[in-house]
């Protein structure tokens, strides 16, 4: 009698029913971007009328590196004095050079400064995430290239307002003030910077405290652009540089994006006077996922969703809801797949998710964690090694939790995805629309129709189908209820840096 020979099956990591298993096959080495040829300055003096200034206290504040604790380099501290003459820097040039030249010559001017984005992509790529803690891929292929792009497609529009907005004279507002948040630092400088100057405005903005360091080598390259002084000026500090910026009687416009509460202190501050302003504030975006949908492409943005920079976006996707039928299935493929993210060093091309951006940030999420398990919810993250310095968190998934429990309710700006079910189209749009923001949203599903009815029922400014975190500098966006007030991008982003009479 022979023998009968069992083959062994290969494992095959590409077959459908196979579990990821990527650890067990292959070893990722090592594959720092090298940061030898980024110069960093020991101290940054403010940027104002052209030129780097001294604070008029002679007071500076240390960044931190936030995967490594250690000391990235010093940021002056600019006061009342300071943003007063910033202001005035700006009105002089809003009034001078900047207001006589022709539109097309400030068209070639943003231009430029888009092209030197370009070719100094690579430092602000490194900057970003030895600054901000973000994973250098995500620098590197998504930030620096998008702030390039609003700078290209501005520069466009320079010498065409009468056509973006026929039958209206449009005219600049003046001078304006802008604060930007911590997550997108040079992202948001350009969707502010580059609308505000193609409408013949100059400006005055304060990047965040944590995250400065992009703004201050954005300003040496202005200066290398040769932009007039005082068109743009770049003050550096923490929220009482903002106040500043804010109640200064001389400044016609604010711009604001960050956290809700603060949006409604620099509202409740503009209340009585004649400035605008748009306020781009939080977000609890809700993640729709149909029984319909193809569900490997949408594990997939469901990743992206809310993993991207470490969670740290207003419109991140935070709460998933999925029909009841495949829940089971979603959460394992969810659990699968967070077994593959690497968690590690910004600088490694093999990090997926890299460091919480500060202590404070660390602490909050931390607190949230806790609260969820509380809560009563369970709580599921992923078994990969951290490192020992530094912020840094697991992806982490919330089952078991209701509409009441305050990690649905509430920004986290972390890796945290809540995960509930639902059972009809109705069901699902009234869970997403009971939370008082109202940012972005996404549905999955391979019906058309079902897009569209629940696409229009969603109280969101964007809404994206199949996709998530998709961004282009033509399209606008904004939020409803607590997560702001107007728009930025395409020609909304213009017309909120014109009289349009």
């Amino acid at each position: 009698m022979s023998e009968t020979k069992t083959k062994e099956t290969t494992y095959k990591p590409t077959s459908p029913n196979s579990k990821l298993d990527f650890a067990s096959l292959w070893e990722y080495s090592a594959a720092p971007e090298s940061s030898a040829n980024l110069e960093i300055k020991k101290k940054y003096d403010l940027f104002i009328g052209g030129k780097f200034v001294k604070p008029s206290k002679d007071r500076y504040f240390k960044s931190v590196n936030p995967s490594s604790n250690e000391e990235v380099t010093q940021f002056a501290e600019a006061t009342q004095k300071d943003v007063d003459k910033a202001v005035k820097a700006a009105r002089k040039a809003f009034k001078g050079e900047w207001s006589d030249l022709n539109p097309s010559s400030r068209g070639k001017y943003i231009y430029r400064i888009a092209r030197m984005l370009q070719e100094r992509a690579r430092e602000f790529a490194i900057a970003e995430s030895i600054d901000g803690g973000k994973p250098i891929r995500e620098s590197r292929d998504v930030d620096i290239p998008l702030a390039a792009a609003y700078f290209f497609y501005y520069a466009g529009w320079a010498d065409k307002l009468e056509y973006a907005f026929p039958g209206k004279k449009p005219e600049a507002l003046g001078v304006c003030g802008q604060i930007i948040p911590w997550n997108f630092p040079l992202l948001m400088l350009s969707w502010k910077i580059a609308p505000a100057l193609a409408c013949g405005n100059t400006v005055v903005l304060k990047p965040a405290e944590t995250t400065s360091l992009t703004a201050m080598m954005f300003a040496e390259l202005v200066k290398d652009a040769g932009l007039p002084d005082g068109v743009v000026n770049i003050v550096t500090g923490a929220g009482q540089t903002g106040a500043e910026i804010v109640n200064h009687k001389d400044i016609d416009k604010i711009a604001f994006t960050g956290s809700t509460n603060v949006g409604k202190i620099i509202q409740k501050s503009l209340a009585g006077t004649d400035k605008k302003y748009t306020l781009e504030l939080g977000g609890k975006g809700a993640l729709i996922l149909f029984e319909d949908a193809p569900i490997d492409q949408a594990v997939e943005g469901i990743i992206n969703a809310i993993y991207f920079n470490q969670g740290h976006v207003c419109c991140a996707g935070s709460r998933l809801l999925v029909q009841e039928n495949i829940a089971d299935k979603v959460i394992m493929k969810l659990k699968d797949r967070l077994e593959t993210l690497i968690v590690g060093d910004p600088l490694d091309k093999n990090t997926d998710i890299g460091a919480i951006n500060s202590k404070e940030q660390f602490d909050r999420v931390n607190s949230y964690l806790e609260l969820g398990v509380e809560e009563g919810a369970e709580v599921y993250q992923s078994k990969c090694s951290v490192p020992e310095n530094g912020y840094f968190i697991r992806p982490t998934l919330f089952t078991n939790v209701s509409q009441s429990n305050r990690v649905v309710q509430e920004e986290i700006f972390g890796p945290v995805l809540t995960v509930q079910s639902f059972r009809t189209a109705d069901e699902a749009i009234e869970k997403a629309n009971n939370t008082p923001f109202g940012l972005a949203g996404g549905v999955w599903t391979d019906k058309g129709s079902k897009i569209f009815k629940v696409g229009s029922a969603l109280r969101s400014g964007v809404v994206w189908a199949n996709t998530y975190n998709k961004f282009d500098p033509t399209s606008p966006f904004g939020g409803y209820k607590e997560s702001g007030v107007g728009r930025e991008g395409g020609l909304h982003g213009l017309s909120a840096y014109l009289n349009l009479k």
